[in-house]
């Protein structure tokens, strides 16, 4: 199978184009037909030699895969299932609003991370995506002319791949690339705190951490990360780079009744944020199954939200979106892999996308970096019905 050419980087373009034995110029050119163009074939690169042209495609593809599968919601919000390129599915989500409209990618097929609200991490890791199949869901997007602001929180832990995901962000913002401002684009992240540290120092893309809780005993029940990476290590990174003139930060907090929205927490929130220039994002849970954890109720989530600004902490709500097409992260992939898994069953010799492979080896799946265990893919405990 030939590799694909979206995705490269100019400077692995310049590589390419060498190897190839064409002029230094050629990578903007082809650079230009990729992102500037759209160009889905070599011989719409009518500024190349045709030899040249021919040269490339025996040895490189461009590759561009629409979704699916696209689900829209009563309230606008599209859900597009993407089927990855080692099998299984990612999703994304376009999100419109009056004055925006953000596009939400997934940069890993499954989660390594396990956090026990996320749908994803039940599916286990089955694979990073490649910087061109994290820039598919743009450039294929139906939507994407409408796009203003990107955010890396969908499936999987950007920083766990991180190479993909810096060489898929600055193909976004060149000007030899897509051209988006780095400022529209936000970047999640568990906490994984040395990748972190590298994509504060090279990237100019906003960043968010998932917090959900502020103590240390209950963030680890919820985020097994806790264990490699406690909070307090996270903060003092930002802390840090603060203080080398990094741009401000935004925490995730999703609400859990009774669980994490105490006027407790948003005292222990407010004061381990102190100093920090800083919005939390309070963010209602879209249920899952599987999990104990139940969303708090809209007036505890405001109470907690006034807590919060009466210790001088900028805090919003974020207004819930496309519950009605289960646009909750990982539960659109999982009913279909799930539904993929029963019609293998019915049917052997099917041979649509395939469910994720549980004998995944090491080398192939990668041991994660963290110091803790990769959890396997998950052995489809939900039926159609429970995941619908």
């Amino acid at each position: 199978m030939k590799e694909n050419l979206f995705g490269k980087t100019l400077d692995q373009l310049g590589g390419i184009v060498e190897a190839e034995g064409l002029p230094a110029y050629a990578a903007r050119q082809i650079a230009d037909w990729l992102y500037g163009k759209a160009a889905t074939g070599f011989s719409a690169m009518s500024n190349l030699p045709r030899s040249a042209r021919e040269r490339l495609a025996r040895t490189w593809g461009i590759a561009l895969n629409p979704p699916v599968k696209s689900t829209e919601s009563a309230d606008g919000t599209v859900k597009h299932l993407f089927a990855a390129d080692r099998g299984g599915f990612v999703e994304a989500a376009w999100i419109p609003e009056p004055k925006r409209s953000t596009l939400c990618l997934s940069v890993q097929v499954g989660c390594k991370m396990g956090c026990l609200f996320c749908m994803t991490g039940k599916q286990g890791f089955q694979g990073h995506l490649t910087s061109g199949e994290i820039l598919n869901q743009f450039a294929s997007l139906p939507q994407r002319d409408k796009v203003t602001n990107i955010v890396y929180m969908g499936m999987g832990e950007p920083l766990d791949n991180l190479a993909n995901v810096l060489d898929s962000l600055e193909v976004l913002c060149a000007d030899w690339g897509f051209g988006l401002s780095p400022t529209r684009i936000t970047v999640s992240t568990i906490g994984l705190v040395p990748p972190m540290r590298e994509f504060l120092a090279r990237s100019r893309c906003h960043i968010a951490v998932s917090l959900h809780s502020p103590f240390e005993e209950e963030r680890r029940r919820l985020m097994p990360v806790e264990n490699v990476y406690p909070l307090e290590e996270v903060l003092a990174e930002l802390r840090g780079s603060m203080a080398r003139g990094q741009r401000r930060v935004s925490f995730e907090y999703i609400l859990f009744d009774k669980l994490n929205d105490t006027p407790r927490h948003a005292r222990e929130l407010a004061r381990i944020l102190n100093g920090i220039r800083c919005r939390v994002n309070l963010i209602p849970f879209h249920p899952i199954p599987g999990t104990p954890l139940t969303p708090s109720p809209r007036p505890a989530m405001e109470q907690f939200e006034a807590h919060l600004r009466e210790h001088g902490l900028l805090a919003t709500i974020r207004r819930s979106r496309g519950l009605d097409i289960a646009a909750a992260c990982g539960m659109l992939s999982t009913r279909e892999l799930v539904r993929a898994r029963a019609e293998a069953e019915v049917r052997p010799g099917w041979s649509g996308c395939r469910a994720p492979d549980a004998r995944l080896d090491a080398a192939e799946s990668g041991r994660p970096r963290t110091g803790f265990r990769a959890r396997a893919p998950f052995p489809f405990p939900f039926s159609p019905m429970q995941v619908s």
